[in-house]
């Protein structure tokens, strides 16, 4: 291996926590197979570099200019492989979310590498890099060898751990990059923020979902109460967001957000196969429903059988003791 590279995504000024467990990866193999690691910045962000640094990154590329002041998978994968030009790489690393899977298949293509996403698990002493990846919906995983000279991998979030921050931080160098073959065909006009509170669902630790069982909007705001009450994010099934019920950026499933919270509380949900592909790796499962017999509660860790506009009070006002609020 010759070198890693990772696109740190970026949103409201700050690293977006899929980015900075991209970080970390690549900072395990970098430290294991002995080879450079550097960032990746688009846009007017390189002001960012310090906080790399505190990742434990000393060297970042960022390309600044119009061309880059909206995300654009052209532009940025650009970017990317002008940096891979630069500094040597076969491994390029992403985080899962939107936007990184996005730019991952842009990339793979430009470089005509090996593409795995979704990954949740690499075996580092292997050869070829063998990636461990959820596949038919999570009911299989998939182990498989990149044997490819070029590899891009987009990371599942909360599943690789982030670096702990370092005091003081490595000097970094940053180094401009303007590449030449910058052929954009698609711009973005205008981004609108959608309405999902201030918690991203993809990148919480703790998710409280409602599903068709909550009965309408209102019933959402007993969701959304035990939610802050563990400091976490509102999600909610296709079901209720087909209804008109909650934005679809709160949509957990096969066609909304994947993710792996440390907790997942399902409220009212019946657990189709197609939910169960968003959240199943999740690490603790807690099943809120009057069917006994739905199938979220065959897959959770724990089980609630009841009436959830009974259960969640109950359930906030205990939890509020325990956490001293």
């Amino acid at each position: 291996m010759s070198g890693i590279l990772v696109w740190v995504e970026t949103t409201d000024g700050g690293i977006r926590k899929a980015s900075r467990e991209a970080a970390g990866v690549g900072l395990k193999l970098a430290e294991k197979l002995g080879v450079p690691l550097a960032a990746v910045l688009c846009g007017g962000d390189a002001a960012l570099a310090p906080a790399l640094g505190r990742l434990g990154l000393s060297k970042v590329f960022a390309a600044t200019g119009e061309a880059f002041a909206r995300y654009s998978s052209e532009a940025y994968s650009a970017a990317v492989a002008e940096a891979g030009l630069r500094m040597p790489a076969d491994l390029y690393l992403t985080g899962a979310t939107a936007l990184g899977r996005d730019l991952s298949a842009r990339l793979a293509a430009r470089l005509d590498a090996a593409l795995a996403t979704d990954v949740t698990g690499i075996r580092w002493d292997a050869a070829p890099l063998t990636v461990i990846r959820p596949v038919y919906s999570g009911k299989l995983m998939a182990v498989t060898e990149l044997t490819a000279p070029r590899r891009v991998l987009s990371l599942r979030p909360n599943v690789f751990p982030a670096p702990a921050e370092r005091d003081p931080a490595p000097a970094v160098e940053v180094v401009p990059i303007s590449p030449e073959d910058l052929r954009i065909r698609a711009q973005v006009q205008k981004a609108i923020q959608t309405a999902q509170g201030a918690l991203d669902v993809s990148e919480a630790e703790v998710i409280v979902s409602g599903g068709r069982g909550v009965g309408g909007p209102e019933g959402f705001a007993a969701v959304a109460e035990l939610a802050r009450t563990l400091r976490g994010a509102v999600g909610a099934s296709r079901a209720a967001v087909d209804a008109g019920w909650i934005p679809y950026a709160h949509q957990v499933g096969q066609t909304g957000k994947v993710v792996s919270p440390v907790l997942y509380i399902a409220c009212g949900i019946s657990g189709a196969i197609q939910h169960f592909a968003g959240m199943g790796s999740s690490k603790f499962i807690i099943a809120i429903n009057k069917d006994k017999d739905a199938p979220i509660m065959e897959k959770a860790d724990f089980c609630i059988v009841g009436d959830l506009f009974q259960v969640l009070p109950i359930l906030k006002e205990e939890l509020a003791k325990v956490l001293g609020k």
